[in-house]
């Protein structure tokens, strides 16, 4: 786990209002404490040997309603009739399945329930994003290879 994954981890957990997260892997186990008002924020990262299976502990306090980013360039009056599609992890953003392959989707693109919209790389593992809805894509409001976060609008989708 690099730095990068630990802030995007630490930037998540004081976003969503969860008191504590421990997350320990093969080799690395990281705590990460919050108040409740979000502002202070305490971080212990030990590496050690390996021994146990990955364990994932998360004890939420108060769920805290998590901000959307705001769209920019559109009218707000324009995008009510647009389906948002949101990132549902934190990680990277690639439009392509790799350097060499086309694209998943374009401005202009019809799409399906089920069709692949992106790839979300989360600590090393590439997570394919697909659409929920049908329709056609509007706008792509993330450049490629920018990292995201959760709940982040990534299309905006006219399903008529």
């Amino acid at each position: 786990m690099d730095l990068k994954e630990i802030q995007n981890l630490i930037k998540f957990v004081s976003n969503t209002g969860v008191a504590e997260v421990k997350l320990e892997m093969d080799d690395v186990k990281i705590t990460i404490r919050t108040t409740l008002e979000g502002s202070t924020t305490e971080t212990t990262y030990v590496q050690q040997a390996p021994q146990a299976p990955v364990q994932q502990v998360i004890a939420p306090v108060a769920a805290a309603p998590v901000a959307a980013a705001p769209v920019a360039a559109a009218p707000a009056v324009e995008e009510s009739k647009y389906i948002t599609v949101k990132s549902p992890i934190i990680g990277t953003f690639y439009r392509k399945p790799s350097p060499d392959k086309p694209m998943f989707v374009e401005v202009g693109t019809t799409i399906g329930t089920g069709d692949v919209l992106c790839v979300i790389e989360a600590m090393k593992l590439f997570n394919e994003i697909e659409s929920e809805v049908s329709g056609k894509i509007v706008k792509i409001l993330v450049d490629d290879m920018s990292p995201v976060e959760f709940d982040q609008p990534l299309f905006l989708v006219d399903p008529s």
